[in-house]
């Protein structure tokens, strides 16, 4: 998959796949084969970070 460069595009494309389609952000992940420290490390450009008891980043 081919994420958006912009780290605000990426957290609602990532947040909405969360709420749709993934019970976590691993799966998620794997099943698109991103790297999962690379979304967590973008996203906390912009002061978001993944509740894993929400499964979304907020």
């Amino acid at each position: 998959m081919n994420l958006p460069l912009d780290p605000v595009m990426l957290l609602s494309v990532v947040n909405m796949n969360l709420r749709d389609r993934y019970t976590t952000l691993s799966d998620f992940c794997k099943s698109n084969d991103v790297d999962e420290e690379d979304i967590k490390r973008r996203l906390a450009t912009i002061d978001y970070y993944y509740v894993e008891e929400k499964n979304q980043f907020t």
